[in-house]
């Protein structure tokens, strides 16, 4: 990337200036600058060699300018010192072609590359609902892998599944309360939400449910097993339906099944080593030492909490592989949750510290407030999506295109909620505006997909046409969609380096905006020798978007 190729010779010139080591950024230039880098490289050398910052800005600009770097047109100076580089009018030409081939490395890196990384996402609990969580969870973690691909990186996506545990025990003791069918999804969820609600207010229901927690546990109970196993698949194989929908694929499944015992070693060999202390009869670990909290890991009727299993599953992922990194994306609200793991990890297995990263997502909002599965009152994570499909079923009912509808209906759906989560920074909460988030005129993942059938319909009319793109003869200047399609490579990069989709997501709608703006003030097939370029820019851009949607998770139709 030539952005890239700046920062080389930047820090080559402060060597030169008698600044090594100075930090400094590139970036995109302000609007307004007639250029498309800057950097703040002569302020700081200016503060390292003790000279002003205008000085040090033209001692830097003639060291670059006698570099000669490629695609470089002119290097301006901006108030205090800031360095702006132009690029010439071949760059643009090479850069669209470039665009225009798709290729995949928009954002390499070379500290990832051949690094194994897993990602692990979604985590739905057998037994209970698919909630807004699991929505989120799973729409952060699959750019993530993403964008971890893009970046060099071999990248495995994983999925932990709590099938044992108080929410297991709860949702059978409803079920054999209420006599139902634990393959009916439905009824295993309301029997679910029921016992939870006489855990909390009866006392022989929750001794009944700690019982079966129990037996679960055990496996001695044939009967239970039998429903348990019975609600187990089915649960997965509703799980298997919306992981289809949302464009998901994992690489291997975890479950707590197989992690609670690993999990309990683990503790009592840190209990022994004094780790872990004993504390009315359970099993605890004291955070504030390290500035934590306490956490409890093995209850006292000796059963493992979810800390437990979760060390468990520490050992199970290097078990699968022995990966670089380890990603989860889970709720904020479990921050302090994953700071007290991945210290017990650090003590009991010191060649993991540093191997785990967590990555927090907010809450999403509707106008009534936070959603809970919890209680029966709520909007699921896949009544969400059901909702969203059926309203862009619609829509697509009104609309005369020659494509499957119902696959566009899916697709501008989960473009709809995807986008809606990854717009903004994953850790902040957001309220989801249903109808805005399908419209067509901006700021959501259908406009962008609407600016790439754009494109495609263009590509259409050209063949019809017989016009072949082609970037052999340039217009006079580059349009602002030709300027922008560069720019996708050091969005990537960014948004891969601080696990931040979002500044993929502003991209987009920079470019869908850009190329929209143009789409309509230019004609693009007008029979002269200008549109086979025009054409080209509009390829280009429209690949693009293709790349940077796949990149959040969403398909780029060619009709909507």
């Amino acid at each position: 990337m030539l952005k890239a190729t700046l920062e080389s010779a930047i820090e080559k010139a402060l060597g030169e200036l008698g600044a090594a080591g100075a930090a400094f950024v590139v970036e995109r230039a302000p609007a307004g600058t007639d250029a498309e880098y800057a950097t703040n490289a002569a302020l700081s050398a200016g503060k390292k060699a003790g000279i002003p910052p205008r000085e040090a800005a033209e001692r830097l600009r003639r060291l670059l300018e006698k570099a000669a770097l490629p695609h470089i047109e002119r290097i301006d100076i901006a108030p205090p010192g800031f360095i702006n580089f132009a690029l010439d009018r071949s760059y643009f030409s090479s850069a669209l072609e470039e665009a225009r081939r798709g290729g995949d490395a928009w954002g390499r890196n070379e500290s990832r590359t051949g690094k194994l990384i897993l990602v692990e996402h979604t985590q739905p609990n057998p037994f209970k609902p698919f909630h807004i969580g699991h929505l989120m969870s799973n729409t952060l973690g699959e750019s993530i892998s993403r964008l971890m691909k893009a970046s060099g990186a071999s990248v495995l996506a994983v999925n932990y599944q709590g099938d044992v545990g108080l929410h297991v025990a709860k949702a059978l003791w409803g079920v054999l309360e209420k006599k139902s069918d634990p393959e009916n999804i439905e009824a295993l969820g309301a029997a679910y939400v029921l016992g939870n609600e006489m855990y909390e207010t009866d006392e022989k229901a929750r001794a009944e449910i700690q019982a079966i927690n129990k037996k679960i546990y055990e496996g001695k109970d044939g009967d239970l097993m039998k429903l348990y196993r019975a609600g187990r698949e089915a649960s997965l194989r509703h799980f298997a339906e919306l992981y289809r929908l949302l464009g998901s694929e994992f690489d291997h499944y975890f479950f707590e099944s197989e992690t609670w015992e690993k999990g309990s070693a683990l503790v009592m060999e840190g209990l022994s080593k004094g780790i872990f202390e004993e504390s009315e009869g359970a099993v605890i670990y004291r955070g504030e030492k390290k500035g934590l909290h306490t956490r409890v890991f093995v209850t006292r009727e000796g059963l493992p909490t979810y800390e437990a299993k979760e060390v468990g599953l520490a050992l199970a992922k290097m078990e699968y592989k022995p990966f670089d990194l380890s990603i989860t994306t889970t709720a904020a609200e479990q921050r302090d949750y994953f700071a007290v793991i991945f210290e017990v990890l650090a003590e009991l297995r010191p060649v993991l510290a540093d191997k785990f990263l967590h990555i927090a997502h907010g809450m999403m909002l509707l106008p009534s407030g936070k959603m809970s599965s919890r209680k029966g009152n709520v909007v699921t994570g896949e009544a969400l999506i059901g909702d969203m499909l059926a309203a862009a079923r619609e829509r697509m009912g009104k609309r005369d295109v020659a494509a499957d509808k119902e696959s566009v209906a899916r697709a501008i759906a989960v473009a709809a909620i995807k986008y809606s989560i990854l717009k903004q920074g994953s850790g902040k909460n957001i309220v989801f505006d249903a109808e805005r988030s399908l419209s067509l005129e901006g700021d959501s993942g259908p406009y962008l997909q609407y600016a790439h059938t754009r494109c495609a319909s263009l590509a259409r009319k050209a063949a019809g046409e017989g016009v072949e793109a082609s970037t052999a003869m340039p217009t006079a200047a580059p349009s602002l969609p030709e300027r922008l399609v560069p720019l996708f490579p050091d969005a990537v990069e960014r948004a891969a380096r601080d696990y931040e989709p979002h500044y993929v997501a502003q991209y987009l709608t920079e470019l869908a905006g850009a190329f929209n703006s143009w789409y309509a003030q230019t004609q693009i097939i007008d029979g002269t020798p200008e549109a086979a370029y025009k054409l080209a820019v509009a390829e280009a851009v429209g690949q693009t978007l293709k790349n940077g949607l796949w990149l959040l998770g969403i398909a780029a139709p060619d009709e909507m």
